[in-house]
């Protein structure tokens, strides 16, 4: 399994939690289009051989690209690479972006699952982190959304926000499931350096809730979505039956990904060896190498045996089926169960992880407490 990465690196106004490569300048759009359509095309030849089952344009905001734009990158997309007919394709967007226009030429060129960045039911907590949308802004474009044929919906929810209680982290995980939205990511806020909000607090500005809050937060959200039919299925993802998110599965299983854009990743097997590569993150250097008809990327490297088998170990941890034992055997030659024994007994003392005939799968403890335990890893 295959997955592609697009990035667009554009938004209406910048939230005041993140450090994303992303600009609320669209003075350059119209460059980044060319440039990208340029690096898609240059690509094609080098991926004839490989089928790509999923496709993630994120962001920034896509859809507050120009109408048209999107549907003329996945066009692009399609003419490129082997996309498999059933192949996932998802597009992020924000509430107040998502008007029917832009939705109906995703679908149109076969985008099949959007994700949208809710984040909050409260208003009054989106106008403190800087989100321009409101929560009417949200019904209305998920109902936008169904009318033009998107049955797959993901909605971002965060808690730990200033001002956040539990029991307004829950109305706004309520709220979705009256909604019936069928996947739901849930991350807690991790406050950045050098953003609007990292100044705020660092000064006194802004409260955040404490570290156990925050934690009680986190419980109370997972039990009651596991309570109204979500299956936690990943450290941050829950989804009803069939509703899995198959592009960030493909992460977890450390499979291959092409990235394409600014500052966009890519882990490929290239000439038989496990490689990984980024591009540029400044936009004026990416703009001009693909005028030039450069790749702009960089950091290219050859990821050594023990270190994919690491890699693999710390990805499929993530989930909660864990890592698959047959699949590890598949690619490596070894089961992890027999590489990782010193460290995986270690853990099972102190109640972290589990060993099936399938698996080795981390207990809630053991996700609760998930760095600790895959130091473990690291360390033999």
């Amino acid at each position: 399994m295959a997955g592609i990465y697009v990035h667009i690196p554009f938004c209406k106004k910048k939230c005041a939690y993140c450090d994303f490569i992303s600009f609320p300048d669209y003075s350059r759009e119209d460059l980044y289009f060319v440039a990208l359509v340029k690096e898609i095309r240059q690509y094609a030849p080098l991926m004839k051989d490989r089928v790509f089952d999923t496709v993630f344009i994120g962001g920034g905001t896509p859809t507050s690209m120009k109408p048209g734009r999107l549907a003329a990158i996945m066009r692009e997309l399609k003419n490129a690479f082997t996309i498999s007919e059933n192949a996932e394709i998802t597009s992020e967007a924000n509430p107040e972006s998502a008007d029917e226009e832009k939705l109906s030429e995703l679908v149109a060129e076969g985008v099949n699952r959007l994700s949208l960045g809710l984040q909050s039911a409260d208003d009054r907590l989106l106008e403190m982190i800087g989100r321009i949308h409101t929560k009417a802004d949200f019904v209305k474009a998920v109902d936008t959304a169904r009318r033009v044929g998107f049955t797959n919906i993901n909605a971002d929810v965060m808690h730990g926000l200033p001002g956040q209680t539990e029991e307004s982290c829950l109305d706004t995980l309520r709220f979705l499931f009256s909604m019936d939205i069928p996947h739901i990511s849930s991350y807690a806020l991790i406050l950045e350096e050098n953003t609007p909000l990292y100044e705020s607090v660092k000064s006194g500005e802004t409260a955040l809730p404490d570290p156990d809050e925050t934690a009680d937060m986190e419980d109370a959200g997972f039990l009651v979505m596991e309570e109204n039919g979500y299956r936690r299925y990943e450290v941050s993802n829950f989804a009803r039956p069939g509703f899995e998110c198959r592009h960030n599965l493909n992460y977890w299983n450390n499979g291959e990904y092409l990235g394409l854009g600014l500052n966009s990743h890519s882990a490929l097997r290239i000439r038989g060896e496990w490689t990984r590569f980024n591009n540029t993150d400044d936009l004026t250097e990416y703009v001009n190498e693909l005028g030039g008809d450069k790749l702009p990327v960089r950091n290219t490297r050859t990821i050594p045996r023990d270190e994919e088998m690491f890699e693999t170990v710390m990805l499929g941890l993530r989930k909660t089926a864990g890592l698959s034992r047959g699949s590890f055997i598949e690619r490596f030659g070894e089961d992890p169960a027999v590489k990782y024994a010193p460290a995986i007994s270690e853990l099972e003392l102190d109640g972290m992880i589990k060993v099936t005939d399938d698996a080795l799968v981390l207990t809630k403890r053991g996700m609760d407490f998930q760095n600790e335990a895959l130091i473990k890893f690291m360390d033999q």
